[in-house]
């Protein structure tokens, strides 16, 4: 017990939580060695448990609190850690093969194979979600690597190894999540939290076949009171788990039926039959009786030989269709009389070669209780508690959104991680913003990104955290999706080439300034037309005669001529960039023509002459509403135009400009611009994000999580793996506002 006192701080606590009993082990491991400090084993009252399963919580919960306070007693330490396993009564398998490529050639380290592991036990999951055709959702208790392999060759140990690639192949093992969860409500209400969940097989693998024995063909059967779980070996490794609902019980209820006993006294019966000639019992009318063991014999003699004709049919499926070399029985319910006998005779094989395991294969087990001895029943409570010590860094069970989940930890899991497991969307994680529309301005693409939505609240036991919160085991964790920012709207008059570009021709000798038009799709546009996605919009270099007339508002007098560029022309013909223009016009009388956009839509399309024109250039702007209009006056014909004048396109912009060159006036009349609501500032943010340079643009300020936005990142390739966040090699926060001029990294943090 010194050792043990002194390893206080090491113990580990397993609990077998079986059909009939409750057994509690606490021990720690020196070397090879395992020392079993304190160990209590106390019998269900009622059958609170069936076929492995839990059927009231409540009363298998006192149960275990009974076992717990006894050990504290034992130990006079307080018990807060539990190991615990479950038996496989609904149990799905699924076999895979995963790799892992270095950049070069690397040493292999436990690191290297733990992510190899949980990669394995990924695509598992993954396969099994395709597969599934029961109303179960599915729970991984386990996994147990059959392979490895160092650049496709069969190593029995790759740790230490250089390699250019590693893989394996691997067995992951699921049980139903209603099974899981019983055993974590009972653990619970006994004020216990679970340290590692394990599969009953591969607990009692660990003790009752050594890897040295695992190059043959053997069995192992963990026969307890209401599953048989078995798993076979072959060339080194586990190669399958199976399970048949048939175990003890069934022989114990034959007799309650026989002997017209309560089930107490049928188990009491069953196990004494097996270790003495006669058996004394009381049945339910208070008569005391004595009869033969081989009474109870003959009356089990059945129903053994349909349980082991079940566990040979499954050994030999699991085993490829053929029987294997030797088997070994462990549990309770494997010391009746006559099992390993008949099992034999099912297998095909001598009966020397299936025996019982107990005494043998604890050898470096060493309990500070003398007069415990050792057993079969007690192969599985200790492997429960040695299996921490080979998987103990394996697993953390969570609650998400009401689901339970069991993640596969790397010392470095956070909320993210588990959203990612439970499926929980990549983008109900992050605040999204509202559909961007996409279109070119004169061949260039240009983008307008919608409104950011609200970021997800994420809650752990009721208190809002970070999505970056690291995880804690057995917490419960809500996450409200994220939301949809609004759409992206943009105007015409909001593109910076609608306010810029202009264009200037002389008319009778004075410089008139004009913006240039807008045209979308070939056709023209006013101001208020809102950008659809793909739209191609391009601004025209030129004007017609007839739509200068219109911008400056006057009326032309075309049977008095129109002069381009000393050539004669007409309504239709185009002027570019200092062309000059001579007619005879008159400005409108007042009150007599008022067309303005929000009154009229006056759509001009691009006539043929316009596509064919050798003279056009790339220069850019958009269509402006109309503040102004400018009249003037002609210099050479005082004879009135025509008074009917055709609409034309009425543009909006800045009042044009006027030069005189000569003495004579023009004269400019202005309506009063429209004033217009100030737009929110936005400004251009450039940063480095993974070694790349970007702007960040549209908004006043940015947060980290805009980067999003603008990187190439797939928040689901997670495989076990924390994702690593950091502004200037410091970690970020979702929320953590961008500087000018920040190198921001974002990547997964390898489990090597």
């Amino acid at each position: 017990m010194d050792n043990a006192e002194q390893n206080a701080n090491q113990f580990v606590f397993g609990l077998d939580i079986g059909t009939r009993n409750v057994v509690g082990t606490v021990g720690y491991r020196e070397g090879k060695d395992f020392y079993v400090a304190a160990q209590y084993m106390k019998e269900h009252e009622t059958r609170a448990m069936l076929d492995g399963q839990i059927h009231d919580i409540g009363r298998v919960g006192r149960t275990i609190a009974e076992v717990k306070a006894e050990l504290e007693g034992q130990l006079e330490a307080k018990l807060t850690d539990v190991c615990i396993a479950a038996a496989g009564r609904v149990l799905k398998t699924v076999t895979t093969s995963v790799e892992y490529e270095f950049a070069e050639e690397t040493v292999v380290t436990a690191e290297h194979i733990h992510t190899l592991d949980l990669l394995g036990v990924d695509h598992a999951q993954q396969i099994l979600k395709e597969r599934n055709d029961t109303r179960y959702k599915f729970y991984c208790v386990g996994y147990s690597v059959v392979k490895y392999y160092i650049n496709d060759e069969v190593f029995s140990n790759i740790e230490g190894h250089k390699a250019e690639k590693i893989s394996e192949d691997v067995i992951v093992t699921f049980l139903p999540e209603d099974v899981v969860d019983g055993l974590y409500s009972a653990v619970g209400q006994a004020g216990l939290n679970v340290a590692n969940l394990t599969l009953e097989p591969i607990a009692a693998i660990n003790v009752a076949i050594p890897e040295a024995f695992r190059m043959l063909n053997i069995a192992l059967v963990d026969v307890g009171a209401g599953t048989s779980d078995i798993c076979v070996t072959r060339d080194g490794s586990i190669i399958a788990y199976g399970m048949i609902p048939y175990a003890g019980d069934e022989l114990t209820e034959l007799i309650v039926q026989h002997y017209l006993v309560d089930f107490n006294m049928a188990e009491h019966m069953k196990l004494t039959s097996g270790m003495a000639d006669e058996v004394e019992f009381t049945d339910i009318m208070s008569i005391t009786h004595t009869i033969p063991s081989e009474e109870i014999w003959d009356l089990t003699h059945d129903t053994v030989d349909k349980i082991t004709t079940e566990v040979a049919e499954k050994i030999k499926e699991l085993n490829g269709d053929k029987s294997v070399s030797a088997a070994f029985v462990v549990g309770g319910g494997g010391k009746i009389h006559g099992f390993t006998e008949m099992l034999a005779d099912k297998l095909e094989i001598p009966r020397e070669r299936v025996a019982l395991r107990g005494e043998e294969v604890l050898k470096e087990v060493h309990f500070a209780q003398e007069e415990i001895k050792k057993d079969p029943l007690l192969v599985t409570p200790i492997g429960i508690c040695l299996n921490y010590y080979d998987q103990k860094n394996n697993f953390i069970m969570v609650r998400f959104n009401g689901e339970r989940l069991k993640l596969y930890d790397n010392s470095h899991l956070t909320i993210v991680d588990a959203a990612l497991q439970a499926g929980f969307p990549n983008e109900a994680l992050f605040p999204r913003r509202g559909k961007a529309v996409e279109f070119t301005v004169n061949g260039k693409p240009r983008i307008v990104r919608g409104e950011p939505g609200e970021s997800a609240i994420v809650k752990v036991d009721g208190r809002v955290v970070s999505i970056n919160t690291p995880l804690v085991p057995n917490s419960e964790i809500t996450i409200e999706a994220s939301t949809i920012g609004k759409e992206a709207v943009s105007t015409i008059e909001q593109l910076d080439e609608y306010t810029s570009s202009t264009i200037t021709f002389q008319v009778n000798g004075i410089n008139i300034t004009c913006p240039k038009f807008v045209q979308v799709n070939g056709s023209l546009e006013p101001s208020n037309y809102v950008i659809q996605e793909g739209d191609e919009i391009e601004t025209r270099n030129f004007y017609t005669i007839g739509q200068l007339a219109e911008f400056m508002d006057v009326r032309i007098d075309e049977e008095a001529g129109i002069i381009l560029n000393g050539k004669p022309a007409d309504m239709g013909s185009l002027c570019y960039e200092n062309f000059e223009i001579e007619w005879s016009a008159s400005a409108y009388e007042s009150g007599e023509r008022h067309i303005s956009y929000g009154q009229a839509d006056h759509r001009f399309d691009a006539g043929p002459e316009e596509a064919s024109t050798e003279e056009s250039t790339d220069s850019a702007a958009e269509v402006h509403e109309t503040e102004a209009s400018v009249a003037a006056e002609s210099v050479t014909d005082e004879n009135a135009a025509d008074e009917n004048a055709a609409d034309g396109i009425q543009t909006a912009g800045a009042e044009p400009a006027v030069e005189t060159n000569t003495d004579s006036a023009a004269e400019t009349a202005a309506d009063a611009p429209v004033q217009k609501p100030a737009e929110p500032e936005t400004r251009e943010l450039h940063i480095i994000a993974n070694n790349q340079e970007i702007t960040l643009s549209g908004k006043e300020e940015y947060v980290f999580v805009d980067i999003f936005d603008y990187i190439d990142f797939d928040l689901s390739a997670s495989h076990g793996r924390a994702i690593v966040t950091l502004i200037n090699g410091v970690d970020a926060q979702y929320t953590q506002v961008l500087q000018d001029g920040d190198k921001i990294e974002v990547y997964w943090k390898e489990n090597y």
